[in-house]
């Protein structure tokens, strides 16, 4: 079992790790050492998360989410592999740790009396001061 986030597990043979030549920096080593990673996830095989959190994680991947219904990472930042690879995983780690959170449920809410009848004294007060303008005359 692979940690992906504190509590949430993914069996071995779920979790994909490829490294590959990077565009990134690296100098002359760029052309010669594989530094890209790459990181492939089942999301039905993620264990330690509920059902909804699973919905979310699917929807926060976004286009990262392959049809195999795998969460495609990649890094290629780093001049090593294994800073790539760190850095794959802790991209994995929070966007788990996003989808975990459940959003707060929005409630309707209507302005007061008090707040209206304020918008329309106010809307009131500036057609007034307006129409003022419009009756004064530069005839000077």
């Amino acid at each position: 079992m692979v940690e992906l986030a504190p509590g949430v597990f993914a069996p071995g043979d779920a979790v994909r790790i490829q490294f590959s030549r990077s565009s990134g920096p690296g100098g002359q080593n760029v052309n010669k050492i594989n530094s890209k990673a790459e990181l492939w996830v089942k999301v039905s095989r993620i264990v330690g998360m509920e059902f909804r959190a699973l919905a979310r994680l699917r929807t926060a991947a976004g286009n990262r989410l392959t049809n195999e219904d795998e969460i495609h990472l990649r890094a290629e930042a780093e001049r090593s592999a294994e800073a790539n690879r760190e850095e794959v995983f802790e991209r994995l780690r929070q966007l788990i740790l996003s989808a975990c959170v459940q959003p707060k449920p929005r409630r309707k809410t209507k302005p007061s009396k008090a707040s209206k009848q304020r918008r329309l004294d106010s809307k009131r007060r500036r057609s007034q001061i307006k129409s003022h303008r419009r009756g004064q005359s530069n005839d000077d």
